[in-house]
């Protein structure tokens, strides 16, 4: 009976737990085209982020556990250059003052298998500091633009 007790207190409490970047959805309109950005969360628990967990001049998934997805029902116009109706995976490489914003042909190719035959589009936007400390990263959808906000970081990329 002790077992069977403690067996069923782990399986409740196992339950619980919420996983540790959990999977969270961005949804918008810019210029009557419908955007969707589909991620994984994850939180800064104390660690350093920009530079060392997400390195400087790496490719990264903007986000975790699998690729991040970006999805639009209309061409947009980002940062100048066209970007076809379509769903796309989304991906980062960070530097120090500006990051490269990546859409990749295919949404389920995950950044350690990407290469630059995946390339859709790719555009270099300045970054800059956070009103505040973000916990937990997100995206925002605005009337001009896309925005990941993670730590003490903004990532705006221009869309019309």
């Amino acid at each position: 009976m002790l077992f069977v007790a403690v067996l069923a207190t782990s399986l409740m409490s196992a339950q619980d737990q919420k996983p540790a970047s959990p999977p969270a959805t961005a949804m918008g309109k810019i210029n009557g085209a419908s955007i969707t950005i589909e991620y994984s969360s994850p939180s800064v628990k104390g660690r350093p982020i920009w530079g060392e967990l997400v390195p400087y001049g790496k490719i990264w998934r903007a986000g975790a556990n699998k690729p991040t997805t970006f999805e639009t029902t209309k061409l947009l116009m980002v940062e100048g250059k066209e970007l076809p109706a379509g769903k796309y995976a989304l991906y980062v490489i960070p530097e120090k003052d500006s990051a490269t914003v990546i859409f990749g042909k295919d949404p389920s190719v995950g950044y350690n298998k990407y290469d630059d035959s995946y390339k859709q589009l790719s555009v270099v936007v300045k970054t800059k500091k956070a009103k505040e400390m973000t916990e937990n990263l997100v995206y925002s959808i605005n009337k001009d633009n896309v925005t990941l906000t993670w730590d003490n970081l903004d990532i705006p990329v221009k869309i019309k």
